[in-house]
């Protein structure tokens, strides 16, 4: 019994690591490219706030 639920316990820790970095993973370029364009318009501002 204490086999069975060790095998269990492996497969379900399996399941939550798929479950959170496949969403990581999809949504990482658009994070990314958020970021990016958040700074360049911050950049931008800040120019423009000097002159």
């Amino acid at each position: 019994m204490n086999k069975q639920k060790k095998k269990n316990t492996n497969k379900t820790d399996f399941f939550d690591v798929i479950s959170f970095w496949i969403p990581e993973l999809l949504f990482l370029p658009f994070r990314i490219l958020f970021m990016a364009v958040r700074g360049i318009v911050r950049l931008i501002g800040g120019f423009f706030d000097v002159v």
